[in-house]
């Protein structure tokens, strides 16, 4: 074995080994307390105890589609971040023939967090961030 993979294997077992540890001090000194209601399944805020067929409340659905959308929009922000604090490799996309120019760059991403800021204006006055 390769002198230079030592500290990666060794990085490996502890992280394994704090795994493992952490695990059965949980399980030898945490409480042991099983209740009914601690054991009956629970899924999506509701307890299942109606029909199947039952129409579940659509809250929980919007805030999870909520979620995924506001926090993949956030996403396309990391690039603009990468690219502001880093401004050689905007020089070095200019010197490979792309058309960069920062001025616009800007306007993009303030055109795009206002509307960001709108569609959460939106949501706030429909009251779907109410909790109920």
């Amino acid at each position: 074995m390769s002198l230079i993979y030592i500290p990666l294997v060794a990085l490996m077992l502890f992280a394994a080994a704090m795994a493992v540890g952490m695990i059965a001090v949980g399980h030898f000194i945490g409480p042991r307390r099983s209740t009914p209601v601690k054991r009956m399944p629970y899924e999506s805020g509701m307890d299942p105890v109606h029909d199947a067929r039952r129409r579940f409340d659509i809250h929980f659905h919007l805030i999870g589609i909520l979620f995924l959308l506001f926090d993949v929009e956030l996403l396309f922000l990391y690039p603009w971040a990468v690219a502001r604090a880093n401004p050689e490799g905007l020089d070095a996309l200019a010197e490979a023939g792309w058309a960069v120019d920062r001025g616009l760059i800007l306007g993009e991403v303030l055109f795009f967090l206002v509307l960001l800021a709108l569609g959460w204006v939106y949501v706030w006055r429909r009251g779907l961030l109410r909790w109920r």
